[in-house]
């Protein structure tokens, strides 16, 4: 169905946008989860812990839950557009990110906001399957992203079966890591962040996790050039839904507040920590009462 919304020239004149006594608006373009882990709910309730005032476009509408997604049913480029117009008509927005991006046609259609609207360098990050395996993104919507939104990113945050899909290569430990992320900022990206939860499943990765729950976590930011390793301990604790939904969003909320991106990269990763370490501590049995 064509949208019917007509456009003005944004001037974000009201005292709400600009006062800097209001909390800054953050944008999400992204997938809904209708569980609430992941998705734009998470974003929305991160950025709210970031002290941020969010704004959603949603892309998809999705059929899951904390187990899997059974389906989706996905926004036309036009009803996206007509989403996020009267936002930024109204506020003015201080960073934003994005999620599930499932067709060309939202892809392309996202590219064209950012750059006719001078919208904020997003985070992107590239959702292409779930855990549980089903396809999020299309063949040729992941061409269009590459092509299109990339270039146009203040960082992508992909995880290493993301990055592997990306760039073609495999990626086994902290040098193969280093060397996609390399990859992808020739190929348009200008910051690049590679989560590496993944090497746990990776053999002959020194500071790897073990089966056992042990060891060290490492993600890897390439900004311009500029390297950034991250290490910490592994937290042993059941599967959380929607950490890297959580991830980005974080991120955009930093960069929203003046933060520098490797500090930003540091805060999120904190962050997304603190909910592990929250969702191990609310499934831990109880101690039994004598």
């Amino acid at each position: 169905m064509k949208s019917t919304f007509k456009s003005r020239t944004p001037d974000r004149s009201s005292a709400m946008s600009d006062d800097p006594t209001f909390a800054p608006v953050l944008l999400t373009i992204a997938g809904f989860d209708p569980s609430g882990g992941a998705g734009i709910i998470a974003d929305i309730k991160t950025f709210v812990s970031f002290g941020c005032r969010p704004a959603a476009a949603i892309t998809s509408l999705t059929f899951q839950n904390s187990e899997g997604v059974f389906g989706a049913a996905h926004e036309t480029a036009d009803s996206l557009r007509a989403q996020i117009l009267p936002i930024v008509e109204e506020s003015r927005i201080a960073a934003m990110k994005t999620g599930m991006l499932p067709t060309r046609e939202i892809v392309m259609e996202v590219a064209r906001v950012i750059s006719e609207l001078d919208l904020p360098a997003p985070v992107v990050d590239p959702v292409l399957r779930s855990s549980s395996g089903y396809e999020l993104m299309e063949a040729d919507a992941i061409e269009a992203l590459m092509d299109k939104l990339l270039p146009l990113a203040r960082v992508i945050t992909p995880n290493i079966p993301e990055a592997e899909r990306l760039t073609g290569l495999r990626i086994k430990d902290e040098e193969g890591m280093g060397t996609a992320a390399g990859k992808l900022r020739a190929m348009g990206a200008p910051a690049v962040l590679i989560k590496g939860g993944h090497l746990d499943q990776r053999s002959g990765v020194s500071d790897q996790v073990s089966a056992q729950g042990s060891g060290r976590i490492i993600d890897i930011l390439d900004d311009g050039g500029r390297v950034t390793v991250f290490r910490d301990d592994w937290i042993d604790a059941p599967p959380v839904h929607g950490t890297g939904c959580m991830l980005s969003a974080a991120i955009a909320a930093c960069l929203a507040q003046g933060t520098e991106l490797p500090e930003s990269v540091q805060l999120a990763r904190q962050f997304v920590g603190d909910a592990i370490r929250a969702a191990r501590d609310l499934t831990a049995p109880s101690p039994a009462i004598e």
